[in-house]
């Protein structure tokens, strides 16, 4: 009774950690689940897209539309390449290489902001408008939708390397560039199915 007292008194101020049973952390999880949503969002894009380009009798998208597939050939590389140096950055931290992390989070940033502008450029110059057709506006929204992602991204980047910069990470406490990378190796893989769905098939 006078233990169970005493433990009562040292968890009075601060209760007891809930108990974990999972060994992923919980903020590493809430990740995957929230990228998980947004799989079943990108589905949701793509069914249209197949149900446009499929089902209704229309002529063949690229006999409508000359899209400026070697351009976002060289977009998918870079964005490709921001996914190495994200998992550079990483690796760097949980070795104690901070001077890893901060060039591998800089140069991923770099390259994210590279794509997304090259995106707004091609939007400039794609010669159609979402309110042309289905085809058009499935275009917009899938790459737009994509383009979001990449934008909340590079805030997410923006956050790690500020923080990488000011020494705030360690190989026991990197969360902080897990987790961003984690969304941001989504990003890349989404795209490349976006980038084949739309400029190659």
């Amino acid at each position: 009774m006078e233990a169970h007292a005493a433990e009562l008194h040292a968890h009075g101020d601060h209760p007891p950690a809930a108990h974990a049973s999972s060994r992923v952390d919980a903020r590493v999880l809430g990740m995957f689940l929230f990228i998980a949503s947004e799989i079943m969002l990108f589905g949701s894009f793509f069914t249209a897209y197949f149900f446009v380009r499929v089902v209704r009798p229309t002529p063949d998208w690229h006999e409508i539309h000359e899209l400026p597939v070697f351009v976002a050939g060289v977009n998918t590389a870079i964005l490709l390449t921001s996914s190495a140096t994200m998992h550079w950055a990483l690796q760097s931290i949980k070795r104690g290489n901070r001077a890893g992390l901060r060039a591998g989070l800089f140069l991923t940033f770099c390259m994210g902001l590279t794509f997304l502008l090259t995106q707004i450029a091609e939007y400039a110059r794609i010669g159609f408008a979402p309110h042309d057709d289905s085809f058009s506006t499935v275009f917009f929204c899938l790459t737009g939708l994509h383009g979001a992602h990449v934008f909340v991204g590079l805030t997410l980047l923006a956050f790690a390397t500020t923080r990488a910069f000011r020494g705030h990470f360690s190989p026991e406490q990197h969360l902080g560039v897990e987790i961003p990378g984690i969304y941001w190796h989504f990003v890349d893989v989404m795209w490349i199915v976006v980038y084949t769905t739309i400029y190659i098939l």
